[in-house]
């Protein structure tokens, strides 16, 4: 971001350029504030406060310049430009003052209340933490409480919670931003966001580079694997208690129809979410032969949010989660064995010493746990707190974990567990390299290049080369959010808008059915005859417009300047980054 050199005689300006974050990737700043409610979503403010803001005040040291807050709100809803406005819009482009119209008036689908639960927890109280050191009240004082009412108001306002109505709203005569701050963390984003794009482009050319043995007409002649297979199933629900732990939770079962031992998949759910989100993948993989296992996380699952949104719960999760969540898996699998023991229905059917899983986002952390990446404490102090300049939210829960006892911690990977599929997971800090590096068993990772909750840079694509595993990939989803692959979810949650969703998430979701096929098939089942398919080549054919599709299997991050930070301000890789690829190994 560039600005200027200010004078008093200068009106201070942040230009709009084409670059601009704040106009240009409106669907990301959206994404932002969704993310955020996915890590954690917000008692109630019922008075008005007795001052609205009336102007905006751009400060940078002891200069400031503003703009009458009604000057931006006829702007926004009529488009016409008043005398004091027109100092500003001067430097940006039509397309940028539509798009800004657009923000300032676009509506976030969220109740005072689930705003008001959000913003007293302790997630909420750090982001506003964060916040209050940019957008200020008069005299440079925090804007912490007077944000936090804001949102709440505007929330509870007719009008909705949009950017506008919170200005409005803003419990004092001046709102003022700070440009030095919001400089310092523009730069530390745009940094991330450089980095992270140019990773994303070797990544693109080096799956896209026909390196493999596979030709155009043994492609042609593939199976098509968007297809379900051949086999028809029965789904049964269960009701496991664990009484050492107190917890009791359901978990839906697919059987295939066969009589003989199934490898078995288990699939883990994002914060947030629960476990009919990844259902359209476990009636694929059990059409293919596959025992499915879908447990729903309490504590952590789509309850435990409408709890937290209607007042009943103080928090969005717990730190005991990222224990509770593989021991959860666990006692399913010992539940499963006393099952094909016992039960008809289960017997003969299960082959418990063949499981794999996958999991999203949390759930992706929890796969990752499994495959025997220990919580690693050492990281996490160095790390936690995050610093107010990181643009990686997934922080803001890897920290919790660092409260927990590590005795506690010391039992979460199962040797059952052969291999394991992470999407969108978060695991930088919370497993880290030293932690990743233990993984022995095949890995796939799979990242969405417009992640703005867990970015694909800091929690996918480094984190992928720390792995040391022989049979490892990364599948890169270009244009997807953290959101693309979630399924359509049985529990109403908080709604999500389609431009937070991003493009084409049915398309998303059948690349997540074609490339875990493939892997489970390959590395769970021994089904050789897969392997073809987790090549670039078969990738780049399948790969669609608007999300077009990548596949690395190895990656490196070099740099003859810098040693490798585990730094979430900034990544200082950018002067050389490597892509290689290598033969697929036994």
């Amino acid at each position: 971001m560039n600005c200027s050199p200010i004078s008093p005689a200068t009106p201070t300006v942040v230009r709009l350029r084409p670059q601009s974050h704040f106009v240009k990737y409106k669907s990301i700043w959206l994404q932002i504030v969704f993310g955020i409610l996915s890590i954690g979503l917000i008692p109630t403010l019922t008075a008005r406060p007795s001052l609205s803001a009336e102007r905006l005040t751009i400060s940078y040291g002891v200069v400031a310049r503003s703009i009458p807050i009604n000057s931006l709100e006829t702007y926004a809803k009529t488009g016409k430009v008043d005398d004091e406005l027109a100092a500003y819009v001067q430097y940006a482009g039509k397309e940028q003052l539509n798009q800004l119209r657009q923000f300032l008036l676009t509506p976030i689908p969220l109740k005072a209340v689930e705003v008001s639960q959000f913003l007293y927890t302790p997630i909420g109280e750090r982001l506003l933490d964060n916040l209050g050191e940019v957008v200020q009240q008069e005299s440079g004082i925090s804007g912490f409480y007077a944000i936090r009412a804001a949102l709440i108001l505007a929330a509870a306002d007719p009008q909705k919670l949009t950017l506008l109505n919170v200005l409005r709203k803003f419990p004092s005569r001046t709102i003022t931003i700070n440009l030095v701050r919001s400089l310092e963390i523009a730069e530390a984003f745009q940094k991330l966001v450089n980095q992270t794009q140019q990773a994303i482009a070797l990544i693109n050319q080096q799956s896209s580079t026909d390196t493999g043995t596979t030709s155009k007409l043994e492609n042609a002649l593939m199976t098509n694997l968007s297809k379900p297979g051949k086999f028809s199933h029965q789904k049964r629900a269960i009701i496991l208690n664990d009484t050492s732990r107190n917890r009791t939770f359901p978990a839906d079962i697919y059987l295939p129809d066969i009589s003989s031992p199934r490898p078995v998949i288990v699939i883990s759910h994002g914060l947030g979410s629960d476990r009919t989100s990844y259902a359209y993948l476990a009636e694929y993989l059990v059409s293919y032969g596959f025992v499915v296992a879908v447990p729903e996380h309490p504590g952590s699952d789509a309850k435990q949010l409408q709890a937290l949104l209607s007042g009943r719960a103080a928090e969005v999760t717990g730190p005991r989660e990222f224990i509770d969540r593989p021991l959860d898996v666990k006692y399913l699998l010992n539940q499963l064995s006393n099952l094909s023991k016992s039960d008809p229905a289960y017997k003969g059917r299960l082959n418990l010493e063949q499981v794999g899983v996958v999991g999203q986002s949390f759930g992706g952390y929890t796969a990752l746990a499994l495959a025997g990446a220990p919580i690693d404490f050492k990281q996490l102090a160095k790390d936690c707190p995050p610093s107010p300049d990181t643009a990686n939210l997934s922080l803001l829960l890897q920290c919790l974990a660092f409260s927990l006892p590590e005795s506690t911690t010391s039992n979460l990977s199962d040797s059952r567990v052969k291999v394991a599929i992470a999407i969108n997971p978060i695991d930088s800090s919370v497993l880290g390299q030293a932690s990743l590096s233990q993984i022995k068993i095949p890995i796939m990772m799979m990242a969405s290049s417009v992640d703005t909750v867990a970015p694909a840079l800091p929690e996918q694509i480094q984190p992928f080369t720390w792995l040391t595993t022989p049979n490892k990939y990364l599948a890169l989803i270009n244009g997807g959010t953290h959101f693309s692959t979630i399924g359509e979810s049985q529990t109403s949650g908080v709604p999500v808008p389609e431009q937070v969703i991003g493009a084409s998430p049915a398309l998303a979701q059948r690349y997540v059915r074609v490339l875990s096929l493939p892997f489970f098939q390959t590395y769970l089942a021994n089904e050789q005859s897969y392997r073809r398919y987790l090549s670039a080549n078969y990738v780049n054919a399948i790969s669609q417009q608007p999300l077009p599709l990548s596949l690395v299997e190895t990656l490196s991050l070099k740099s003859s300047s810098v040693n490798y930070p585990h730094s979430h301000e900034v990544y200082s890789v950018q002067p050389t980054i490597f892509v290689n690829s290598v033969k697929h190994k036994q």
